[in-house]
């Protein structure tokens, strides 16, 4: 499989994105451990909170990263854009329309296995540190594949279980775990994890395709 842009323009992406928005980015990664923190410490947590958060995040990435960015080298990335903003928009009519979203706290395996990705998409710039990558030229945070790593960890515990809410995180996990593979960000190799996480805990559930 080729790609339309060399792993040094990939590189050059994110170090233009990280040089120019590192304020914003700093403090999306500090209000997200905020609010996942206070969501897995009590019993009932704001969903409200968690499906703005998740809103946010896509509709940023669909933004400040393919539009604004990843455009630049790989015109495909207007589509992206687009299905970022519509998972943007999907999770919004989630935390304006009361009852359509709840996220689960009680203790299971499938609680465990959400804070360990929520947790790995707060950790995932220090992770591409530890693997090699160096900063500013590297993933860090509020970029298209540690919004998906949250994503898919949360939707894990989401009530009630929805391959609508599903489909396009799944896509993305797929398309962005590409990139562990062509492009040396191993990190990402998580992304198929969670996304067959996510699959089986569907499938589990008997959620239909349609």
């Amino acid at each position: 499989m080729s790609l339309p842009f060399s792993p040094d323009e990939f590189a050059d992406v994110f170090g233009a994105f990280n040089a120019a928005l590192w304020p914003v980015v700093l403090a999306l990664w500090l209000i997200s451990a905020g609010v996942i923190v206070a969501a897995f410490r009590v019993r009932e947590p704001s969903h409200r909170s968690l499906a703005v958060l998740l809103a946010f995040h896509w509709s940023w990435s669909a933004l400040a990263y393919h539009a604004a960015y990843f455009t630049r080298i790989n015109p495909a990335a207007w589509l992206f854009a687009g299905l970022f903003l519509i998972q943007g928009v999907l999770f919004a009519r989630c935390a304006v329309v009361p009852g359509l979203l709840h996220f689960s706290t009680t203790r299971s395996k499938w609680r465990t296995l959400a804070v360990s990705l929520a947790v790995f998409s707060l950790a995932y710039p220090i992770v591409n540190v530890v693997l090699g990558l160096r900063f500013p030229r590297m993933a860090t945070f509020g970029v298209p594949c540690p919004t998906t790593l949250l994503t898919l960890g949360l939707l894990l515990i989401a009530e009630p279980s929805s391959w609508a809410l599903a489909a396009i995180p799944i896509a993305w996990a797929l398309v962005g775990g590409s990139a562990a593979l062509l492009l040396g960000v191993k990190a990402d190799l998580m992304l198929f994890v969670a996304a067959a996480l996510l699959v089986g805990r569907l499938a589990t559930n008997g959620v239909p395709l349609v």
